[in-house]
């Protein structure tokens, strides 16, 4: 069964906002060491690098998918035993039928939907750890800058090429495709989902409201996809940075508010209680 391209677009959306709302606020005291703000260039370097050394050399692109196929389902256990919501360290062993059924329903839907979650799964620990090591403002301008390269590689036609051979690269033995999300007839790249992840684990970070983050992104994602009536290729990072931009503006306006508020309240002044005493004894007749 293979579902008509707007269901499996909005499957997909779902899928990318719900990265945004898993993330946990988790830290890693060893990891401290490492922060720096070159970590901030981790998501443009997720796209634009990956897409040059595709179109520089094709091999590259079976490498990615041999490490994904390893890398993805220990961060996929590692998001549901400690980086995300609610986790739980048996949840880890779910890793296991979900690869399973990922291998063995390679072209159903219940196959591709569980090579989904294993890879939006994965896509949370990465965003959990990376907001560690790198300045959340930096890490900020990083998507944005992600988001902005990608809308040029796409409308330079860079990317769909690069794209294309990525999506067709497998593992032998007829293993599942974990470099890539594809659900019914919709297709998403891993640097959507990654920018997702780091997303939410910046709202975390900051003790922000993950669910609202998620519904913002799922909404202007499904407004953004209607431009699939005119286009075949979407950078589908753009609707995260937006998300992002959205909330920052917000955060900004919300505290402008409160210190205007700050300042328009009467200052009262307590008298001291020995001031005090002294007014009502001059009040009073002279002690004799």
């Amino acid at each position: 069964m293979t579902l008509p391209f707007w269901a499996s677009d909005v499957c997909l959306v779902a899928a990318q906002a719900a990265t945004v709302a898993l993330p946990a606020r988790r830290r890693i005291p060893v990891l401290d060491r490492l922060q720096s703000r070159w970590w901030s260039l981790v998501p443009l370097a997720a796209i634009v690098g990956v897409i040059f050394l595709i179109r520089g050399a094709s091999n590259t692109a079976n490498g990615l998918t041999y490490l994904a196929l390893f890398a993805v389902p220990p961060l996929a256990a590692l998001a549901l035993a400690w980086a995300m919501r609610r986790s739980r360290p048996p949840l880890a062993l779910l890793v296991l039928p979900l690869f399973a059924l990922a291998w063995a329903d390679r072209h159903g839907l219940a196959g591709e939907a569980a090579l989904v979650a294993l890879l939006l799964l994965s896509c949370v620990t990465l965003g959990v750890l990376l907001v560690q090591v790198a300045p959340l403002n930096w890490l900020k301008l990083g998507i944005v800058a992600m988001s902005i390269a990608d809308t040029v590689l796409v409308i330079a036609q860079l990317l769909q090429p690069a794209n294309d051979v990525l999506n067709a690269a497998a593992p032998g033995l007829g293993l599942p495709q974990l470099q890539r999300a594809l659900f019914g007839s919709a297709i998403m790249g891993y640097g959507d989902f990654f920018v997702a992840g780091v997303f939410g684990a910046i709202v975390a970070a900051e003790r922000g409201r993950r669910g609202a983050a998620a519904r913002l992104t799922l909404l202007l994602a499904l407004l953004f996809d209607l431009l699939f009536f005119f286009v075949d290729l979407l950078p589908a990072t753009v609707p995260v940075a937006l998300a992002l931009v959205i909330r920052e503006i917000g955060i900004r306006r919300a505290a402008q508010t409160r210190r205007g508020r700050s300042r328009r309240r009467p200052v009262l002044r307590a008298e001291s209680p020995g001031a005090a005493t002294t007014i009502r004894q001059g009040r009073g007749a002279p002690a004799s």
